[in-house]
């Protein structure tokens, strides 16, 4: 419904005497042209005077030839049977006015609406706008599109709900029935009208899928306490919520709503709300940008050095870990705020990753900076690599958050290769471990290692030593590649874990094992691709 029509004349009367503004009265009679909402305040208000004195039956001029893509509706009660019988054309009574139409009109204009609090009057208006633009500019985001929010004050749906019950008992009262209509949501409307503002101060359009936000948070603190009444008549709807300063939150007072009885809300609730003296306030102008991912291989040469932070009872045992190493200079190169690092895997503080490296992924959580050509990916890069001798890292490349689906994949589908120095208890030959190298396809039980014990559940993992090639080095030690299943614990597998791990190379060797060193020296995952040097 593009235009104003003779059944309107009621409501439009009903709430510019109530203190309604003029955008929130086409809401409320279902007009969707967007372009007739941006029109300026005084010039809608003059169009809706000028459409009350309008005696004509047929459709009062108050429209736009204006395609627009269908809105969103709030669906609010039906009416009674026959209202979709209504005629456009019909004639409908006048509405008597409280005192001069006019004065009541002219007087409104000035007035903070008792629907949308002033959301659809001040902060419509140029000055907000650039307020706005100023913020994001400040902020120092790269974007090439936006998404707009908006937060709503909770209060602000039971006067909407108010307004619509006292548009529907007028129309009883003068004997008209009430077409099936749904109003335009307030959210939508305001977007109608700020987007191309905002578009072009920023420079750049209003997109739905943008990763680039832009949020207004609305309150009114001088009608908060108006939704309480629904917690007595809907205590189910309230409930205390883990990080929720308050109960009252938008969608628990839309549930509330949708449950309480017309007669029930219209003891507590005046119809049409009364006109509030101030308007909203915008508490908050935010800006977010969506995480960007950051994918690559590290070699770990240090065995000092933890994967992640190593800190116990609040305590730091060491003083860096690959984790922050990395992320380091990509937080400052990106200017995020946050970081997540995740990685096919993990080793232990005293164990190296060698040949390719071990793939990982690091999420940037609401990045300044989104855009690197991959010369600045490359020199980012180096700049990783010559801030520390105990990593490494190659293949450094922006990816997807699907594509990161690919290296967890590879946890426990994919294979890895380890090199172990083994310490024995009695002297052994070489003949004594030759036999290892014909082993294939050992099959392992696994009892969560002790070791790990405090973080892991306690459960019997069944792994697979694929392959294993022995290289005797003196009478007491040797060193064993080994090629295995994703997830075996290496040193259980050597030194048996207390009988945890069977079977182990202890058992198999007959005599006691130890393992001095390990390395990682492949993980076989194909992922990230590898780049080009």
């Amino acid at each position: 419904m593009s235009s104003l029509t003779e059944k309107d004349r009621p409501i439009v009367q009903l709430l510019l005497n109530a203190g309604t503004c003029p955008r929130c009265i086409l809401r409320f009679c279902c007009v969707g042209s967007q372009v007739l909402y941006r029109h300026p305040h005084q010039d809608l208000m003059k169009k809706l005077q000028e459409f009350l004195k309008n005696n004509q039956e047929k459709e009062s001029a108050v429209s736009l030839d204006v395609v627009d893509p269908p809105c969103k509706r709030i669906r609010f009660e039906h009416s009674e049977e026959g209202a979709d019988d209504l005629n456009h054309n019909g004639a409908i009574p006048q509405v008597p006015s409280a005192g001069d139409g006019n004065a009541a009109t002219e007087s409104s204009a000035v007035k903070v609406c008792n629907v949308c609090l002033g959301i659809l009057q001040e902060f419509c208006e140029a000055d907000f706008v650039k307020k706005v633009c100023q913020k994001v500019n400040s902020a120092d985001y790269q974007f090439t599109s936006f998404v707009f929010s908006v937060s709503l004050p909770p209060q602000l749906s039971v006067r909407e709900r108010a307004a619509w019950l006292g548009v529907k008992q007028e129309m009883r009262n003068l004997g008209l029935p009430l077409a099936k209509d749904d109003i335009v949501q307030l959210k939508e409307a305001y977007k109608w009208i700020i987007h191309p503002q905002l578009s072009e101060e920023l420079g750049v359009p209003a997109d739905g899928k943008s990763l680039f936000e832009v949020s207004v948070v609305f309150a009114h603190p001088e009608t908060d306490e108006e939704c309480h009444f629904l917690a007595t008549a809907c205590p189910d709807c309230f409930k205390p919520a883990k990080n929720k300063q308050s109960v009252f939150t938008r969608m628990a007072v839309i549930k509330a709503l949708e449950k309480i009885k017309e007669e029930e809300f219209l003891k507590h609730f005046q119809c049409p709300p009364s006109s509030p003296k101030n308007l909203c306030d915008a508490l908050e102008i935010q800006c977010n940008n969506g995480a960007v991912f950051v994918a690559g291989r590290y070699n770990k040469y240090s065995r000092n050095l933890p994967q992640t932070p190593w800190i116990i009872d609040g305590e730091r045992k060491l003083e860096s870990s690959v984790e922050e190493l990395i992320s380091e200079r990509l937080m400052a190169e990106f200017k995020a705020d946050s970081f997540n690092f995740s990685s096919s895997g993990r080793e232990d503080v005293d164990v190296r990753t060698l040949g390719n490296g071990r793939p990982f992924a690091i999420e940037l959580v609401n990045p300044r900076r989104i855009h690197f050509t991959a010369e600045e990916m490359k020199r980012l890069q180096q700049a990783i690599n010559d801030s520390s001798d105990k990593i490494q890292v190659r293949d450094l490349q922006l990816v997807t958050r699907e594509a990161i689906g690919r290296m967890k994949e590879g946890e426990e589908e994919k294979t890895k290769t380890y090199s172990a120095l083994i310490w024995t208890d009695k002297a052994i030959q070489r003949e004594d471990i030759a036999f290892l190298d014909d082993i294939k396809e050992l099959k392992l039980d696994q009892k969560t290692p002790l070791r790990v014990l405090h973080r892991r559940p306690l459960a019997v993992r069944c792994r697979l030593i694929h392959t294993m090639k022995s290289e005797y080095i003196d009478e007491h030690h040797f060193r064993l590649h080994l090629k295995t299943q994703a997830g075996t614990y290496i040193k259980e597998f050597v030194h048996g874990d207390f009988g945890r791990t069977k079977p182990n190379i202890g058992s198999l060797l007959n005599r006691t094992a130890d393992i001095l060193e390990l390395d990682v020296e492949s993980v076989d995952v194909d992922w990230p691709p590898t780049l080009a040097d």
